[in-house]
């Protein structure tokens, strides 16, 4: 789109600079009127092209170009303004008293006209308008209001006019279209997460289900009168329920069996993860899972406390207690596992 746009004001300012160059009678100094052509031709393609691929590199996956900004270089928008004033002075000046209102006389008035939409376009809405407004007085100056205005003035408003509405509506557009692609990002992100809740909650069902149901079965069945090893079976089911659901960031499948072997041996023991594996990556959770798994298969404390914080250096702390002959409770586990372990 940008390239053949800009194809197209080429033509446009060329078929303009061409009609200046079609006189009828000789022009009273012919040099003047080219070397102004050639100066407004110049000048045009500058402010077409200079700088012109100043794109994102990386373009929006949803609005690609769309309302990239391309800013006209302030030197290049001083020309612009120049050449607003001294083209039409100089081919007036050139064409003579008896040939200002012919085609090739008053052709800078439409040529300006085009070179300050160029410059609208390229972001420069203040230098345009007040290149209008010179136009507008030198044209007034040269041939009066009535012919000025119908000899291109009115032309050259509506075309700077048009091109600052369609460029606010691309502009519009573009945030529009960027504002919808964020909306429909985060529901997107939204409906993810939702479905992410939704598997956790199904797996959180089915192993409390492989967890619990025989010793619910059980239960039912004799009417609640269970063994003793029925009653620690059931007792340790509890512990494993509750793991999974106040610590299931911790826990892996040697997790959980180092949990249920301390458990056997009688050791009393409450999981808590506070956002201790948050941003981490996959291995080092893993790392971490597995040194947690070691600390617990060694534990022989009566009851054990692992805990996950957001401390910076540590993830998981695990802390061992057992009643001293005093009957006061002793520290006899300290673990802390580094936030990210080496191998």
């Amino acid at each position: 789109m940008r390239t053949t746009l800009s194809v197209l004001a080429v033509a446009f300012t060329s078929y303009l600079a061409v009609g200046a160059l079609l006189w009828t009678t000789p022009p009273l100094y012919p040099m003047l009127q080219v070397a102004t052509v050639a100066f407004y031709l110049v000048t045009t393609w500058l402010c077409l092209f200079w700088n012109a691929t100043a794109v994102p590199l990386r373009r929006h996956p949803i609005t690609g170009e769309l309302g990239s900004r391309s800013v006209l270089p302030a030197w290049a928008a001083v020309l612009a303004l120049a050449a607003a004033v001294l083209v039409p002075n100089a081919s007036w000046v050139a064409v003579g008293l008896a040939a200002r209102r012919t085609g090739f006389g008053t052709w800078s008035v439409g040529a300006v006209g085009a070179l300050l939409t160029i410059v609208m376009v390229r972001r420069r809405p203040w230098v345009a308008w007040a290149g209008v407004a010179l136009l507008a007085v030198e044209a007034t100056l040269w041939i009066g209001p009535t012919d000025a205005l119908a000899l291109g003035v009115v032309g050259a408003v509506l075309w700077v006019g048009v091109a600052q509405l369609l460029t606010w509506l691309v502009d519009r557009a573009a945030a529009d279209t960027a504002e919808l692609t964020a909306l429909q990002r985060a529901a997107s992100e939204w409906l993810a997460a939702q479905e992410g809740i939704r598997r956790e909650r199904r797996t959180l069902v089915r192993r409390a289900l492989a967890l619990a149901g025989p010793v619910l079965t059980r239960t039912i069945e004799t009417g609640g009168n269970l063994s003793d090893a029925e009653r620690r079976e059931a007792h340790i089911a509890e512990e494993a329920l509750r793991d999974e659901l106040r610590g299931s960031a911790l826990l892996d499948e040697r997790v959980r069996a180092a949990l249920a072997a301390a458990r056997q041996r009688g050791t009393t023991v409450s999981v808590l993860d506070e956002g201790g594996l948050d941003g981490l990556s996959s291995r080092e959770r893993a790392l971490i899972r597995a040194r947690l798994a070691e600390v617990l298969a060694e534990a022989d404390s009566e009851r054990v406390y692992v805990r996950a914080s957001t401390h910076e250096e540590i993830a998981v702390t695990v802390v061992g207690r057992t009643a001293s002959d005093e009957g006061e409770d002793e520290v006899d586990l300290w673990s802390e596992i580094p936030r990210r372990p080496q191998d």
